[in-house]
């Protein structure tokens, strides 16, 4: 169990999920997410991002952005670190914006993009980083004692409410 302050005092936050290799906990402004990446636990990933980020007042837009970010840092974790690798994913719901973090265990494998361009048909992979480019400018690596983190920042937009 973990316990968040806010202006009220602690609250309580339950693990929405648990089971082998997936522990979901909630937090007020999203979610921090522990697993190992499976395909299933990669697909499950997928749906409590999804959630998380419209379930906050954000349009499935920038759901759908937020998503996809996760997918492809989860894949390069993978890719680097191999199958089942323990990740941590973070999706934070901000007043102004969006934030997605992934942490792996594997410092020094730094992600850098490809000499070759994204519309390149021989190159099986080094897409996502351009992704990453395109839809999140200034995303970042940061070191931890136990891995990496990359992050980066979505703008918020709100959901129209009729």
């Amino acid at each position: 169990m973990h316990e968040e302050q806010n202006d009220s005092g602690p609250v309580r936050c339950e693990p929405e999920v648990a089971s082998l290799g997936f522990y979901l906990q909630p937090r007020p402004d999203g979610f921090v997410l522990h697993m190992s990446a499976s395909r299933e636990h990669v697909q499950a990933m997928r749906i409590h991002v999804f959630k998380s980020v419209t379930s906050a007042g954000v349009d499935e837009d920038t759901a759908d952005t937020a998503r996809l970010l996760a997918s492809e840092l989860v894949g390069n974790a993978v890719r680097l670190c191999g199958p089942w690798a323990p990740v941590v994913v973070r999706i934070v719901n901000a007043a102004e914006h969006v934030r997605v973090q992934v942490h792996d265990p594997e410092p020094e494998a730094i992600p850098r993009r490809s000499r070759r361009t994204p519309d390149n048909s021989r190159a099986e992979t080094g897409r996502g980083l351009w992704i990453l480019d395109a839809v999140a400018p200034g995303w970042s690596v940061e070191p931890s004692p136990v891995g990496k983190q990359v992050s980066c920042t979505l703008p918020r937009t709100h959901s129209e409410v009729a």
